[in-house]
């Protein structure tokens, strides 16, 4: 998807998450507030009267707007997850560091062209970084987040808890990045589901090492990688060469697909780019 504004998407997608954003402010507001100076059971009556108020009113997602994620974000302080490098913890490599290729992909969570493509190609990036052909660099963008008004949060949001997925395992991370990729789990892109922590991690518990994992849910409640998730954005639009989702470079070689500017959807189209790159380097 092209990081440029989707004029239709801002149409289908205004008056229904408006709502949706102004209602989770003042929950937020509210939630904060008890947290501060509220007895436990003041926390727990009250909390659980804006549960079954929220519900009636047709929606138990817990929305935030971009501007408030990322207010909320910058008072935290900064931690990168574990199997990381770099001075912020965005450079994330995974496979065989011996492996002479690299392979760079670039998602967005919120992507419905990312989830077309994981879904029918993903499997086959994995197989050839488990075979040794290349090993993967992930580099994650939010421009959605940005683009679909009002501005929302679930592509930073998700990217957070990926990071604390990363945080337990790199197959946990690839793991747990398939299944909100998933035709089960993806959203459309104008319902910003992904900003609730709830469903985040209802879909983690689809991760056999994420099910569970009390460290793991704690950073996703507590935002712990909320400021990683921002900088990884950074890194992301950083690269000038990369105007959408998904996109891929092979050892700095953009692919595209045979007769086009764009990524390879296809296994036999991605595969075709990538021998393609492999040939021009030997």
């Amino acid at each position: 998807m092209s990081k440029r504004n989707s004029q239709a998407s801002k149409t289908a997608a205004r008056e229904r998450l408006r709502a949706e954003r102004e209602r989770q402010a003042k929950r937020d507001k509210i939630r904060r507030q008890l947290v501060v100076g509220g007895s436990i059971v003041a926390v727990l009556a009250i909390a659980a009267g804006i549960g079954v108020a929220v519900s009636n009113m047709g929606g138990g997602d817990s929305k935030v707007s971009h501007e408030d994620w990322v207010a909320a974000a910058k008072k935290e302080s900064f931690a990168k997850p574990a199997n990381t490098s770099g001075d912020k913890g965005t450079v994330v490599v995974i496979g065989d560091k011996n492996a002479k290729n690299t392979l760079e992909v670039y998602e967005d969570m919120r992507c419905p062209v990312c989830a077309s493509f994981e879904q029918a190609t993903g499997e086959t990036v994995l197989k050839d970084m488990r075979d040794g052909k290349y090993k993967l660099q992930f580099t994650m963008g939010a421009f959605l987040d940005e683009n679909i008004p009002p501005k929302g949060s679930g592509s930073k949001n998700a990217l957070s808890a990926l990071g604390a997925a990363l945080n337990v395992s790199p197959d946990a991370f690839l793991e747990y990045k398939t299944a909100l990729f998933s035709a089960k789990n993806h959203p459309d892109e104008r319902e910003d589901k992904f900003a609730d922590d709830a469903y985040l991690l209802k879909v983690a518990d689809q991760v056999k090492s994420l099910k569970g994992n009390a460290e793991f849910e704690k950073a996703v409640n507590a935002g712990t990688y909320d400021q990683w998730a921002l900088a990884m954005k950074d890194r992301f639009n950083a690269a000038k060469d990369i105007q959408g989702t998904p996109s891929f470079k092979l050892n700095g070689t953009k692919l595209t697909a045979e007769g086009s500017q764009n990524a390879p959807m296809t296994p036999q189209e991605f595969n075709a780019a990538v021998d393609k790159a492999l040939a021009a380097k030997s």
